[in-house]
């Protein structure tokens, strides 16, 4: 056993790859490694679980003359390949992300598309330093492939005509880069990459520009990270989970990316669980054997111990509830509880603020979840409850307690239903929204409560009483009294049956009686528009004394009723009725300026 008494060593720094779908995340990540192998480096690249792991040497072959190996003294790169999810870019180490620094990959003829800029959001609300590979430029037309070059002395070997419809199309990302809020410039015009961001156009077929990227990387983590890369090599591990898995012969297992000190076989370890933090005793380290291509390969080989930075399979018992996200803590020389707390405030950190009411999320990793509450808090949508899993019977229970109908709803992301909780949901009063993409999720839900809304403002607009102004027309009285039967037209709003009407003397409203039929054309109606010439029916006066010819009535609007048309439904009322009522609420307000207020 080497002596670890030394100083803290640096550690190799984690590298998240993110990006939209399609736009080449893992073939770069092939890339990468292949071209490592090719470099007839394969012994040095060790595979690790969920991650690979480049050493320093291997990168100054792929980069050739970019890089002068004795300007670092950081060991290498590690990559990780977050599973199938840009959410991990939100993995945690000790309160920030887990990720050192990140390559987002956009692909060059598609610009941002809704994953990039999600993962855009996190990389900004966790601050994590990122390059931006501007990946697929061998498809720009009439591009002439020089595989593996640096991008510079690639583009000198292009057409003027494919050079300038590049140009096009990274100005394009770097105007996208500026309109989320980073300055952004080709990486070689880039002075200072703390305050721009690098852009570095390549392909993952050709591998052209690929040196670029990696001594992009290396240049950042060296002169950036330095501080943060040092590490106690003895000391006791501590790493996060990528993915709970199962495992023929070993149950349930946590790939885990261990970033500091050093994990053991034996090792009690704590995870934060579903409900309680979890004590457990490691059975065995797994890595996969060399070489082997991670996500195909079943064979893993039992390491002794692991040291940070680097990808790991942990198997012990009492695993099933861990988490995705989660810590992962050796306890080694401190007391188990001592250990427990820790992990209780790591994971406090992450809770999310849930309120008396509101709607129930899932989500499949803590990460997610904790881009969705910010992502719910942003669109002020409370959350009543919120976990990590699949949709279980007991979260449409909880849904279906909301006192809101449009908060009995369940937003899941990236996560299934389960199969015993399908007919609980036919049967419960509850919308089930679920996307892969978070702001597109919240976008479902807040497009579901606006038409909720518009519903229900359709039913109260049937019982609002609406403003109408109106003529009693000269040689239109049908009838004195009991009741009065004239001609009206209406001058604006919508005269309904069944509705007071007066008149205003001065600022005064007097009420003259309640109208108790409206007929047009001989026809019984319920109510009449703007324009039209009615005859009507009032219970109460008599013409020639209480109303006359010739004279303006209104309907009467009860105070309650004009402030929910003024402050609710201003805009579902049509502009003639907006008329009225504004006439009605300007006359009344001149003798009671807070009338309906």
């Amino acid at each position: 056993m080497t002596d670890h008494t030394h100083a803290d060593t640096l550690r190799t720094p984690i590298v998240a790859v993110l990006g939209h779908v399609d736009h080449g995340k893992t073939s770069l990540l092939d890339k990468i490694r292949g071209s490592a192998v090719s470099e007839g480096e394969a012994g040095a690249i060790t595979q690790h679980i969920g991650a690979t792991d480049i050493p320093l040497s291997t990168i100054s072959g792929m980069a050739g003359e970019l890089i002068d190996p004795d300007d670092f003294d950081l060991p290498g790169l590690l990559f990780i390949d977050t599973p199938g999810h840009h959410s991990f870019s939100t993995l945690r180490a000790r309160g920030g992300a887990l990720a050192d620094i990140a390559v987002l990959v956009v692909d060059v003829n598609d610009g941002f598309q809704p994953q990039t800029e999600e993962a855009i959001d996190i990389l900004r609300r966790t601050g994590t330093p990122f390059v931006v590979a501007a990946n697929k430029v061998d498809t720009t037309p009439g591009w002439n492939p020089q595989e593996g070059e640096p991008i510079q002395r690639s583009m000198e070997a292009q057409s003027e005509r494919a050079k300038s419809m590049l140009d096009e199309n990274l100005y394009e990302i770097i105007g996208q880069l500026s309109d989320a809020g980073f300055s952004a410039d080709l990486y070689w015009r880039v002075q200072d990459f703390q305050k721009n961001i690098g852009v570095v156009p390549l392909s993952a077929l050709t591998g052209e520009g690929v040196p670029d990227l990696l001594t992009v990387l290396m240049g950042l983590s060296q002169r950036f990270m330095k501080e943060e890369m040092a590490i106690d090599v003895a000391g006791p591990g501590e790493g996060t989970v990528l993915e709970v898995k199962d495992e023929r012969g070993f149950g349930a297992t946590i790939d885990t990316v261990v970033y500091d000190g050093v994990i053991r076989n034996g090792d009690t370890i704590v995870v934060g669980g579903q409900n309680e933090p979890i004590v457990t005793e490691i059975r065995a380290l797994l890595q996969p054997r060399p070489l082997a291509e991670i996500r195909t390969e079943k064979q893993f080989e039992k390491v002794a111990e692991v040291g940070a930075a680097a990808g790991v399979k942990i198997a012990a018992p009492d695993l099933d509830k861990a988490m995705a996200g989660a810590p992962v803590r050796v306890v080694r020389d401190r007391s188990v509880d001592e250990v427990v707390e820790e992990v209780k405030a790591e994971l406090a950190e992450i809770e999310v603020d849930t309120a008396d009411n509101g709607v129930v999320v899932k989500a499949d990793t803590l990460g997610s979840l904790e881009a969705m509450a910010n992502a719910l808090r942003e669109a002020e949508v409370p959350i009543l409850r919120a976990e990590v899993g699949d949709i279980a019977p007991r979260d449409i229970a909880v849904a279906e307690t909301a006192n809101q109908d449009e908060h009995k709803a369940i937003l899941g992301f990236n996560v299934d239903l389960l199969q015993n909780a399908e007919s609980d949901l036919e049967n419960a009063d509850v919308k089930l929204f679920k996307n892969e993409v978070i702001y597109q999720l919240v976008e479902d839900y807040e497009r579901y409560v606006e038409e909720k809304q518009r519903a229900q403002q359709e039913t109260v607009l049937d019982k609002v009483v609406r403003p109408a102004r109106f003529r009693i027309l000269p040689d239109h009285t049908f009838r004195q009294n009991d009741p009065a039967v004239v001609g009206v037209e209406i001058i604006s709003g919508t005269l309904q049956n069944n509705r007071n009407v007066g008149y205003f003397e001065g600022n005064e409203f007097e009420r003259v009686g309640g109208l108790s039929g409206i007929q047009k054309q001989g026809e019984d109606v319920d109510e009449a528009r703007s324009g039209e010439r009615v005859s009507i029916a009032i219970d109460g006066p008599t013409v020639g004394r209480g109303i006359e010819e010739g004279d303006t009535l209104w309907t009467e609007v009860p105070e309650k009723h004009a402030k929910i048309l003024e402050q609710e439904l201003k805009e579902e009322i049509t502009a003639d009725e907006r008329e009225a009522l504004q006439g009605y609420l300007d006359t009344r307000r001149k003798r009671d300026p807070f009338w309906g207020k």
